[in-house]
């Protein structure tokens, strides 16, 4: 005899060990077309150094405050120092994979961004991030659930994805949210005798015999949810997605982060209806030994530049109709601390590329870094709002109008920042 909350329990737990949720998956299988938009967000969780990220070498308060971890200014000629961008702002050496980007406008910077609220903590900074509305702890979803909910219905499955363990904040509210920590393990390969699927027909098996589920008078949740994951596995079995070798030569980074967009790339090239995919890195809490043009900073940029381009370079004219956004719930201190690190800051800088953005410029207004100009004499401070940022690509590139849907309670006052098309 199996109780039928055990059954539901159990059911459960064998679907996160294949990485999947089935009810986001039993939607119109095989009917997903992938043809439409696409929005990958990007969370450098810890809180990136956006004045090493994109330098603002013009500012001379920046270098004088860090005596340390200053990134050299450009020269010509020399790739081990910034790149210009502008004149004013470049980019860390680390990123230069970036730069053919820049240089052929599909790459945008949005620097001195981040949230009005003032918390350093960076559970309390994420979740106003993720959820859009800064400040306040109740809101029960997320800003991309709700771009999700706020566009006609989609059939496909494979709306809203997370490569990772669990559906992150931002995705919560999204019809048919999925997280997967791998795509190759929904694949389910060979004969019908595998583990997996022997574990699935023992748990349908089993919810057929149990005396103490009801008779079948009206659909039943645990008979539908076996059916439904043989449906939903036969469906990504069709897709193929984790067989979709990287194309155009592109070359990802073996570390999770690479991977992770190495599999958002396979699975829009899967056309299987991906509107919105997430994936975060961490490890930008730099604290201690922070680094300059080398270091523990530069090796993560390496990274997220490597991924970022393989990704761009595998989707080829597909990225016509994809966005990437980079965001990190806040910035760091202006000036090094005494561990050759910094410390948790206000503004920070993020990045937008792809098709429609209007890419070769920084965006915001530069507030300086003389100490008058300081938030609360430390840190670069805010003058774009995120939201700003994130309700103009869900507008133009999500062709959401009504942006109060998706970030209630915010009055969206001022101009739009102009970097989508």
């Amino acid at each position: 005899m199996i109780p039928r909350r055990a059954l539901l329990k159990g059911g459960a737990c064998a679907l996160v060990a294949l990485g999947s949720t089935p009810r986001f998956l039993v939607r119109a299988a095989g009917a997903a077309t992938g043809t439409g938009k696409v929005l990958v967000a990007v969370f450098q969780r810890g809180a990136v150094d956006g004045l090493s990220m994109v330098v603002p070498y013009g500012d001379p308060a920046c270098a004088a405050a860090r005596t340390s971890i200053a990134i050299k200014p450009p020269a010509r000629g020399d790739g081990e120092r910034a790149i210009d961008l502008d004149g004013f702002f470049a980019l860390h050496p680390a990123l230069a994979p970036l730069a053919p980007l820049w240089s052929e406008r599909t790459l945008a910077v949005v620097h001195a961004c981040g949230s009005p609220d003032p918390t350093r903590s960076h559970f309390d900074a994420q979740d106003y991030m993720e959820s859009g509305t800064p400040g306040v702890k109740s809101t029960p979803d997320g800003w991309l659930g709700r771009s999700l909910q706020a566009r006609p219905s989609g059939t496909s499955p494979f709306r809203a994805v997370a490569i990772g363990p669990a559906l992150p904040r931002a995705l919560r509210g999204a019809p048919g949210g999925l997280a997967m920590s791998s795509i190759e393990r929904f694949d389910i390969p060979g004969a019908p005798d595998t583990g997996a699927r022997q574990g699935f027909e023992k748990l349908y098996a089993a919810s057929a015999r149990s005396d103490r589920l009801p008779a079948p008078t009206a659909p039943d949740p645990v008979r539908a949810t076996g059916k439904e994951t043989f449906d939903a596995l036969r469906m990504l079995q069709a897709a193929d997605a984790s067989r979709i070798a990287p194309a155009n030569a592109a070359t990802y980074p073996s570390a999770p982060f690479g991977q992770a967009m190495r599999q958002i790339a396979q699975l829009i090239r899967a056309n299987i209806g991906v509107e919105i995919a997430f994936a975060e890195m961490d490890g930008w809490d730099t604290h201690v030994a922070q680094g300059a043009e080398r270091g523990q900073l530069a090796a993560r940029l390496g990274e997220l530049a490597a991924a970022l381009a393989a990704f761009t370079h595998d989707l080829g004219d597909r990225m016509a109709d994809v966005v990437v956004l980079t965001m990190s719930e806040f910035g760091r201190t202006v000036a090094e601390n005494g561990n050759g690190g910094t410390d948790h800051g206000h503004a920070t800088a993020m990045l937008v590329l792809g098709g429609g953005v209007r890419g070769g410029q920084v965006y915001g207004r530069w507030p300086g870094l003389g100490r008058e100009r300081l938030y609360e004499g430390r840190d670069l401070a805010v003058t774009t709002d995120f939201r700003t940022l994130f309700a103009e690509i869900v507008t133009h590139h999500l062709g959401i109008r009504e942006t109060s849907r998706v970030f209630p309670g915010w009055p969206a006052t001022g101009p739009a920042l102009g970097v989508m098309r």
